[in-house]
């Protein structure tokens, strides 16, 4: 586990581009993608690149039950604001929210997942450690499946939403072990806030009560992290 420790979100969202420009040269084809507030300078950054995705291909990691794509609070939505539609990609894959059987949907996704194995997944960690949402408690030998998200992650996601009463449940999410499969991993993070999960994730014990720690038996991750969420490294 190699961790960068940078001055700021963008200056992080730099050298997660200078990583994604590498991969590409070579030869990463497939991308795994996260949505939330964490990755948004990076998209910007890849955005006002002179990268070109014509050819290559996107699996998400979530998507809320209950939303399809032209809802503004989806992550299909998220991704085409802040970059599918100024980045085109060959093609986009994300979970099926509105999915009439969504376990069917989970064992589909996990049909693309190994069909296009990631070269290059882009990580955001939650507060409680989650990667994707998979929440504290998730195995570690998960794959697709269908979240009840915490009432932390809940709480978390309404700032998103007019009402609370509208802040989804559930989500289908990519499993640990579907992450872990990813050839290269990009973990970032950004504020005070995530300093306890970084510390736990990167010096902690492995333990499914901290999803991310299985980050740790991982070839290949990269963790880029401002001076406030490496605070407590030591």
């Amino acid at each position: 586990m190699k961790i960068i420790k940078v001055k700021d979100q963008l200056e992080g969202a730099k050298v997660g581009l200078d990583i994604l420009k590498e991969q590409i040269a070579a030869g990463a084809q497939t991308f795994g993608l996260a949505t939330g507030s964490t990755p948004v300078e990076f998209y910007n950054q890849v955005i006002n690149s002179d990268l070109d995705f014509s050819d290559k291909t996107s699996i998400n990691l979530d998507e809320y039950v209950g939303l399809d794509g032209s809802d503004e609070q989806s992550y299909r939505y998220f991704m085409s604001q802040h970059l599918f539609n100024e980045k085109p990609f060959k093609e986009n894959f994300l979970p099926d929210g509105k999915a009439a059987d969504l376990e069917a949907e989970t064992k589909h996704y996990d049909s693309i997942i190994d069909a296009h194995p990631i070269d290059f997944q882009i990580l955001g960690i939650g507060h409680n450690g989650h990667i994707g949402f998979n929440e504290p408690g998730t195995p570690f030998d998960s794959t697709t499946h269908v979240v009840d998200l915490t009432e932390s992650t809940i709480n978390a996601n309404a700032r998103y939403f007019e009402y609370e009463a509208d802040v989804p449940k559930k989500a289908v999410s990519m499993g640990i072990a579907s992450i872990m499969k990813s050839k290269t991993i990009v973990l970032m993070a950004w504020g005070e806030g995530k300093s306890e999960a970084i510390q736990a994730m990167v010096e902690g014990e492995i333990t499914e009560s901290m999803p991310a720690s299985i980050l740790q038996k991982h070839d290949d991750v990269i963790v880029i992290v401002d001076e406030a969420a490496a605070k407590l490294l030591k």
